[in-house]
């Protein structure tokens, strides 16, 4: 319906229908109480003017279920978008399971991409029609601000933290990806294009694309270069608590407090190791702040995503 109208992108996501309804709908209203105002104003502009220096108006005592009912039902109206909107956020702010996970890592002026099983992108995503992605994602300098218009996805990339959203396209075909955060002189050309494949011709694409290492595989090898290895022994307590089975659990701080062990707990973990200590540990592991950069955490955190699991409560 929209195709072609310049200000109204494509819908291709299984979000962008929620997205857009909600906007049309408060477009319509802000357009109906618009017209109802500026033209209550002309006709009682027009109605009861002044017609002569003698007349005097007649004094109002005012009409209380007026009052009631142009201040319920804005009232009304406005909840209705808000439960409407929060309906919305939440639906596109959980990632279903099982989303196939693409890290991105925003720098000056560009998008770098790693697929799980190690192909890598720069400002061009490859991903199969009907099937949703996550995409954790972080950045080496400035705010960055991840955006596909045609997926109405868009999510800032904050400095020192971890960011995440995720869409599953509709339709096969390009689309455009920008950066929709100022992030200097060249922020007009951190643009790049989306792809969305056939699932066969997306795994014709995956062979074929030039392949490195997986996410995991140089996760490890950064983990036993840095040494991480020697306190977070597998399967045995050591210096660190064991890391089987952390991603996911629940970990009992030396405070008595407890938390989810996510991606941004495991990289404040590594960068901060004295922010949240777990219970029946003490501060020894040395901050890696500096000596890793943010592809490099993200790769360490997939490895350790990927150790078996167990059940288990406690966390580095």
């Amino acid at each position: 319906m929209w195709e072609g109208f310049p200000l109204f992108p494509e819908a291709a996501s299984t979000i962008a229908g929620g997205v857009d309804a909600l906007y049309l709908f408060m477009v319509a209203i802000s357009v109906f109480f618009s017209a109802l105002i500026f033209g209550a104003i002309f006709y009682f502009a027009m109605r009861y003017r002044r017609r002569t220096l003698e007349e005097i108006p007649k004094p109002i005592h005012g009409n209380m279920a007026l009052e009631i009912t142009w201040s319920v039902a804005p009232f009304f109206l406005l909840l209705l978008m808000f439960g409407w909107g929060t309906a919305v956020f939440f639906s596109n702010f959980h990632p279903p399971e099982g989303a196939t996970e693409i890290f991105v890592t925003g720098k000056q002026w560009m998008w770098k991409l790693q697929h799980p099983e190690g192909q890598r992108e720069i400002n061009e995503l490859h991903v199969p029609v009907g099937r949703p992605v996550k995409l954790t994602m972080a950045t080496e300098d400035v705010i960055h601000s991840f955006y596909i218009p045609a997926f109405r996805v868009k999510k800032d990339v904050v400095p020192g933290m971890y960011s995440t959203m995720w869409f599953q396209p509709t339709k096969t075909g390009k689309y455009h990806l920008f950066c929709a955060e100022y992030c200097g002189n060249q922020h007009s050309g951190m643009i790049g294009t989306v792809y969305v494949m056939e699932p066969q011709d997306y795994e014709a694409w995956l062979s074929g694309a030039p392949r490195g290492e997986t996410l995991v595989q140089a996760g490890r090898r950064l983990f036993e270069r840095l040494g991480c290895q020697t306190c977070h022994r597998a399967g045995e307590e050591g210096r660190g608590p064991v890391l089987e089975g952390v991603f996911g659990s629940t970990v009992t701080l030396d405070n008595g407090s407890k938390l989810l062990a996510d991606e941004a707990y495991l990289r404040e973990s590594i960068l901060r190791p004295a922010a949240k200590v777990v219970a029946g540990y003490r501060v020894q592991m040395p901050t890696f702040q500096g000596q890793i950069s943010e592809e490099g955490l993200m790769q360490v955190i997939a490895y350790i995503k990927s150790m078996a699991r167990k059940e288990r409560t406690t966390t580095p």
